[in-house]
């Protein structure tokens, strides 16, 4: 990271890392200054005050050109800004300085297993003890190192003595990321797992699957993970579209300090929201398939329960009638229209249908000749064909093992087969490539 700070009319550079720089034709003036006031500009997140007093800095602070260095390196070292300037204006011993900043993607943060505390209490010490912390996190710089700091003093206050680590995961529930900390010091097992509804407390599928937590090493990540693939299911089969799960209530046996062998008991608020039934499905931006095509090509028709599980199937199937005709890069967004009063749900599907391929070249690796000729000679899918990927699909499954009916008798020995698509956006052309080993 660059960082560039200035006097008046004159420049110069603070060297971090490798950074290229050139230095100015004239430093600073020697000695100290005193700050009459201190700006930050370029960041929608932090004040004035916080940037100084996570900087170190306060008005009537006497500073070097030195110190000035080590508050903006502060700053580009906590991972919150993606680029660091400053500047300042003299006037006679005093200086007007402002920090001129870029802000850094953040992302979600997760207490992963300490169940002494909620998450409002853990980031309350964060907030403390880290001037800067909004309730998210950098996903690398030294600002995590502070707040893992800020959990272990707080852990250490209430007798549980542990160190605090951090790493940068995926979210259970979407494609995002998150940073995690967890504590490393007091081995802690679930005991028990239960849920705050019926539905998710009546299910025969939940309750063999609550062995999966139950007697494991305790983990909030690991709870999320059952919450989204086996619970969230349930409930959206059943038409909760809405459902939403709270922050787990802990109940720690032995409490703060208590023996190594501690055991977790977790009840899992759970808000099911209505059960929708669907009022209609309408598409747009359809242009190779029509309506009628559409409609057959899902499940679900208005009146019938708004099984989230078998609407996702629907929209898979959509994309998969497009790729049966050329159309690999077809996107389809059902954006759904909730009426809470009447518990019903209209989707308003738009289709970005993109261009259709014809297939382009077969490339065959790891095969002999004679094994090539025949896979050759059973490839419907001619170069110039409109590509159809319910086919492609097809052959790949024929082709997982060694078939007669592909090669014959011939002595054909692979145990895996690589398989890529090499689209030309271009010229709309499709090749495949299948490599043998």
């Amino acid at each position: 990271m660059r960082l560039v700070r200035s006097v008046a009319a004159f420049s110069f550079c603070l060297l971090l890392a490798a950074w290229p720089c050139s230095i100015a034709a004239q430093a600073p003036p020697a000695g100290s200054s005193v700050i009459a006031q201190i700006h930050a500009t370029g960041s929608r997140r932090y004040t004035d005050a916080q940037i100084a007093a996570t900087a170190g800095l306060k008005p009537g602070d006497a500073v070097t050109r030195e110190r000035l260095q080590q508050a903006a390196d502060r700053l580009a070292r906590l991972g919150v800004f993606s680029g660091v300037n400053y500047r300042f204006t003299s006037k006679g011993d005093e200086i007007v300085l402002n920090f001129e900043l870029q802000d850094a993607a953040l992302v979600p943060v997760m207490f992963d297993n300490f169940p002494w505390f909620s998450d409002e209490q853990l980031a309350a010490a964060i907030r403390q003890a880290v001037p800067l912390f909004d309730g998210s996190a950098p996903a690398d710089g030294m600002l995590l190192d502070e707040m893992s700091a800020a959990l272990a003093n707080l852990l250490a206050m209430h007798n549980v003595p542990a160190p605090v680590e951090h790493r940068l995961v995926a979210e259970p529930w979407s494609d995002g990321m998150m940073v995690e900390f967890r504590q490393t010091g007091t081995p802690l097992n679930t005991g028990s797992l239960a849920f705050g509804d019926s539905l998710a407390q009546n299910s025969e599928k939940l309750r063999d699957r609550v062995s999966d937590l139950a007697g494991k090493p305790f983990s909030r990540f690991a709870l999320e993970v059952f919450e989204n693939e086996q619970v969230r299911p349930i409930y959206l089969s059943s038409g909760h579209l809405r459902v939403k799960f709270g922050e787990p209530v802990l109940r720690l046996a032995g409490g703060p300090g208590g023996p190594a062998s501690s055991e977790v008991q977790v009840t899992v608020p759970i808000d099911p929201g209505p059960g929708f039934s669907i009022a209609g499905i309408s598409w747009t931006g359809h242009n190779a398939l029509n309506q009628t095509l559409l409609s057959d090509s899902v499940a679900s028709r208005a009146g019938d329960p708004a099984d989230g599980m078998r609407l996702v199937s629907d929209w898979q199937r959509v994309e998969a009638a497009y790729a049966h005709r050329g159309y690999l890069d077809a996107k389809i967004d059902p954006q759904p229209q909730f009426d809470d009063v009447n518990a019903k749900v209209d989707y308003r599907v738009t289709i970005a249908e993109g261009p259709m391929y014809r297939m382009g070249d077969l490339v065959i690796t790891g095969l002999s000749t004679d094994a090539e000729r025949a896979l050759r000679k059973v490839w419907t899918l001619a170069p110039g064909l409109v590509f159809d990927k319910t086919y492609y699909d097809e052959m790949l499954r024929k082709l997982e093992r060694p078939s007669t009916l592909i090669f014959g008798d011939r002595p054909i020995h692979y145990t895996q087969m690589g398989h890529w698509l090499r689209t030309d956006p271009e010229k709309h052309a499709v090749d495949v490539l299948l490599d043998f080993q």
